[in-house]
């Protein structure tokens, strides 16, 4: 190929024809550069590309910029964390999954010192506070342990632990824990559950301020009994360990502002190794003779000091028939051989009407048919049947509480309103 005297310019490739000196002349061409060594050309002058050439001038632009950045990005964050708002805590904190810290001063402020204007309740290892901690929406109750009475150290723990296993819409909500000192440098323990703004189905059955705000009616105490039996049900049913409450009881069942029952105090519950699908019979020792409260106690708890889960179905009878007829196991009326189970067993069906809270048919006093009264009867015969069931002597004859649930949803549909 003959390229003389073209006056070409530029860099001759080094592939193709270009790489055989034979094959090709380009004479006469002075502007040519590159190509094989053969061809004698001048090399080739790389002008550096402006990309990659920054005058000092720009380099000191781009720091600045880059600082700039960097100051405004650092400021910012500092900015966030200042200005942010404190986190809201849960309106519902359970101990198996996270607790927030509270300490000793937080709560002594939450309830006004603790104060006896806060005090809302009392028991024999512990003390009971309305009071309100600051970043949580909810109204708050404070029980404070008596760490000077025998026991009440190991019922925070056994409360603790039972609580942390536990989550049940019918069980009651706690909120955090304390172990800490007080101002004295003693030691201080608490457990801080949510506020049940309706108390205690004790007070709703018995505390008669003459205001008639506490009257519930039948559909009302059904649910609540449909309630404790689901929270009882899952205890002892549908946990890892099953958990035998020891002390139910009307003060033990609290209502929130739905009127949805909450079983609480779980200071005496015990943990029986088991789980789903266990024997409803399984029995712990205790180490006391008695656990609960007297009248809800089942009658083998005095004798052999074990408890279980079918202690925990007597109990459950004996509120029942305490919701049935507005008496407690205690009244004055029951000594010697007659007690609330067998006042109601010898009865029952006959004089159901006879022996039942008389608040219970206020409302039906005008059905002039009797249609509604005849339906009621049957609902509370129903009822009592459980009560009388369930608070059995012998614990093999108790009805469990799967049974009961169902039972009682059976009263429920039946219930003229």
């Amino acid at each position: 190929m003959d390229l003389s005297y073209n006056n070409l310019y530029g860099e001759v490739p080094i592939g193709g024809v270009f790489s055989n000196v034979t094959a090709i002349s380009l004479t006469g061409n002075k502007n040519l550069c590159g190509g094989i060594p053969q061809l004698q050309l001048s090399p080739c002058f790389r002008v550096p590309s402006k990309k990659y050439k920054r005058s000092p001038k720009k380099k000191l632009i781009l720091i600045s910029v880059i600082g700039g950045v960097l100051i405004c990005s650092v400021a910012f964050i500092i900015l966030h964390f200042l200005t942010r708002k404190p986190e809201r805590l849960p309106s519902s904190l359970s101990l198996k999954n996270r607790l927030f810290r509270v300490t000793y001063r937080e709560l002594h402020e939450a309830t006004n010192g603790f104060s006896s204007s806060n005090l809302i309740g009392s028991g024999s290892f512990s003390s009971i506070y309305k009071g309100s901690l600051v970043n949580f929406e909810r109204p708050i109750v404070v029980k404070v342990l008596n760490l000077h009475i025998h026991g009440a150290t190991k019922c925070f723990m056994a409360e603790c632990k039972a609580l942390g296993k536990m989550k049940h819409r019918n069980l009651v909500k706690i909120v955090t824990c304390c172990s800490s000192v007080d101002y004295n440098g003693k030691d201080f323990k608490a457990i801080v559950f949510e506020y049940m703004p309706n108390g205690s189905l004790e007070k709703m059955l018995h505390d008669n301020d003459g205001s008639g705000n506490h009257n519930l009616n039948l559909t009302q105490r059904v649910d609540i009994a449909l309630d404790v039996a689901r929270a009882l049900d899952y205890l002892h049913n549908d946990t890892e360990q099953v958990v035998v409450h020891c002390d139910i009881k009307p003060s033990n069942v609290l209502l929130d502002d739905d009127f949805v029952a909450h079983l609480g105090d779980f200071g005496l519950a015990r943990l029986i190794h088991g789980g789903i699908g266990h024997s409803t019979n399984d029995q712990v020792s205790s180490s006391t003779i008695i656990k609960g409260t007297i009248g809800y106690v089942p009658p083998e708890y005095g004798a052999s000091g074990l408890v279980s889960s079918q202690g925990d179905i007597y109990s459950y009878g004996i509120l029942l028939l305490e919701m049935l007829t507005g008496k407690r196991p205690t009244d004055e009326m029951f000594c010697k051989n007659l007690n609330l189970h067998k006042f109601c067993n010898m009865n029952i069906p006959e004089r159901i009407l006879e022996i039942v809270d008389h608040r219970l048919l206020m409302p039906y006093v005008e059905d002039q048919t009797g249609i509604v009264e005849n339906k009621i009867k049957k609902c509370l015969v129903m009822f009592a049947s459980i009560g009388v069931g369930c608070s059995e002597e012998f614990s093999a004859h108790r009805i469990p509480m799967k049974d009961v649930v169902l039972k009682l949803n059976e009263i429920k549909s039946k219930l003229p309103f």
